[in-house]
């Protein structure tokens, strides 16, 4: 299982990785767009913050360019690249052509029908978009839970996205997935929790350790 920071924000990426448990980054075109940064800049940078994987999602639109642009991110990125694609005809073929090339993840899923197409299309990852899909269609945790038995005793891994709080990554773990990606507003709360702050103040004001006289 592994927890990823779902961000181009070069900030909030040094303090994920900082904390010891992220263990790599996702990217999308949108959080791309928001960076103040050239992605090619931003993921030559990301690579000297993480020795884990980082996601980059095809663009273009065509067979071809796809191919191209998948490969300009293999040369950017090289053994740390997973490669997101569409979820649809071209991006399953796309899978089925780069999966032993590079590591793929159809992103977006949001039916068990695209997970099993997904899963024969030889992809090592894929994502859910948990969040959304509860808004858009009642119940992301149930379809995190549909994906996960679908995936049973295959190779490929679901990764649960669009989290918005630290009770709906545990959730979606609960339910399944094998890795979460959290945007930094989630990331940063997974450790907290008003009880453990009052406990350790008292241990720190009444305690004692090795450290005092």
């Amino acid at each position: 299982m592994s927890i990823f920071i779902d961000s181009a924000n070069l900030e909030h990426i040094k303090t994920a990785m900082e904390l010891g448990w992220v263990k790599g980054v996702t990217t999308n075109p949108l959080l791309l767009a928001q960076s103040d940064q050239e992605p090619s800049t931003l993921f030559t940078t990301l690579r000297s913050l993480t020795s884990g994987p980082i996601f980059y999602q095809v663009t273009a639109n065509t067979f071809e360019t796809c191919i191209a642009e998948a490969h300009q991110a293999l040369d950017l990125l090289e053994k740390q690249l997973v490669i997101k694609l569409p979820p649809t005809d071209l991006g399953f073929k796309l899978c089925s052509e780069l999966s032993s090339r590079m590591p793929c993840c159809p992103t977006a899923i949001y039916s068990t029908s695209q997970a099993l197409i997904a899963r024969e299309s030889g992809a090592q990852y894929l994502a859910v978009y948990v969040n959304r899909a509860t808004r858009l269609m009642g119940d992301g945790l149930k379809l995190v839970e549909d994906i996960a038995e679908v995936l049973n005793g295959s190779q490929t891994k679901l990764l649960a996205a669009s989290l918005k709080s630290p009770d709906e990554a545990i959730l979606a773990f609960s339910a399944g997935a094998d890795d979460l990606t959290l945007p930094y507003s989630t990331l940063v709360k997974m450790t907290n929790h008003p009880f453990s702050d009052e406990a350790i103040k008292q241990f720190q004001d009444e305690g004692r350790g090795l450290n005092q006289a």
